[in-house]
């Protein structure tokens, strides 16, 4: 009976019907014999509602370390003993470079990332180099800073940003075992103060923080409701020193289960980019191209901001691979 659910709810979503949170949550209890048809299901609604080439970015950390807040699986707190990067920010040069790197690896996007609550008093500095990376490649820049005022988004907007990354991390039932220094409205209003300056929304979440079936589908209709434009979906790597690094109850999720939790967000939000990004190469490991069937339009590629990705060559002959296109940059 699941079969005909599976190909009822696709036949709707490409009708362009809007399924209920209740609807979406079968999808998290298809079995692994039944993966193929929700991949294949996915699949269509993915390339006949999203934009049909494969989108790749790639970020630099731009200002590593020290970062206030305690996340509980940020290599990057200062709040938890690892062996994460912590350096200032960046000089111009040294940004325009990686900039450069990411466009000839094929990246469309170029995202700019600092560890902190904010941009704070390196903003000036921030809008300076976004407006050289702009000037020298031709990218489109994101920025990711954390939490924003009106008046920083407005400064972004002005510099050249074309969209703001923010993640929600996690559903807001859940985001209280997350993290204590900020509160899940935070993260709201930092994605409408982006939104009203200008900049497209780029929100997403980590898989695997210990969240329920019901909170993965709690949190894509929050991004749904946001009108999120891209959705950086990342797969827990465990850091080691931080709270998460001895996963909850001894197992992490299974790649399978990955998979369908890629396709709970395309059902939910038919025509965003959904990005695979951090943990696909752990968590995914041989699966990895799946994610392109199973709701994915989307790839970060090359290193993360603490950990290793793979070369961008390798996912660049998965896609071609796959039928698809990369997006030029």
């Amino acid at each position: 009976m699941l079969q005909h659910y599976i190909l009822d709810l696709g036949q709707r979503v490409m009708d362009g019907e809007e399924p209920a949170p209740e609807e979406v949550l079968e999808i998290l209890r298809v079995s692994d014999a039944d993966m193929p048809l929700l991949l294949a299901v996915i699949s269509r609604i993915t390339r006949e509602k999203a934009p049909g080439e494969v989108d790749f970015c790639a970020v630099v950390n731009a200002r590593a370390g020290r970062c206030s807040e305690d996340c509980v699986f940020c290599a990057q707190s200062v709040h938890y003993g690892t062996d994460g990067p912590a350096y200032p920010l960046l000089d111009p040069g040294s940004i325009v470079e990686a900039a450069q790197r990411a466009k000839a690896a094929g990246a469309k996007h170029f995202g700019l990332v600092t560890a902190g609550r904010g941009p704070g008093r390196d903003l000036r500095a921030i809008c300076a180099a976004v407006e050289k990376v702009i000037a020298e490649t031709g990218l489109r820049v994101d920025c990711s800073l954390g939490l924003l005022t009106r008046e920083e988004a407005r400064a972004l907007k002005e510099a050249g940003v074309t969209r703001y990354h923010h993640n929600l991390e996690t559903a807001r039932s859940h985001f209280g075992r997350i993290c204590s220094t900020h509160g899940y409205d935070d993260k709201i209003q930092t994605l409408v103060a982006a939104r009203e300056a200008g900049l497209e929304l780029c929100s997403g979440c980590i898989i695997g923080l210990g969240e329920s079936h019901g909170q993965i589908v709690e949190l894509a209709f929050a991004l749904k409701e946001l009108g999120v434009d891209s959705v950086p979906v990342n797969f827990l790597n465990p850091i080691p020193g931080t709270p998460l690094a001895e996963i909850e109850g001894g197992q992490p999720l299974s790649a399978l289960e990955m998979l369908r939790a890629l396709a709970v967000f395309r059902l939910v939000m038919p025509a965003a980019n959904i990005r695979v990004a951090g943990g696909r190469e752990k968590n995914l490991r041989d699966l990895q191209a799946l994610s392109l069937w199973a709701g994915a339009n989307a790839l970060m590629i090359g290193d993360y901001l603490t950990t290793p990705g793979r070369p961008p060559a390798t996912d660049r002959q998965m896609v071609e691979d796959l039928g698809l296109a990369p997006a030029r940059p």
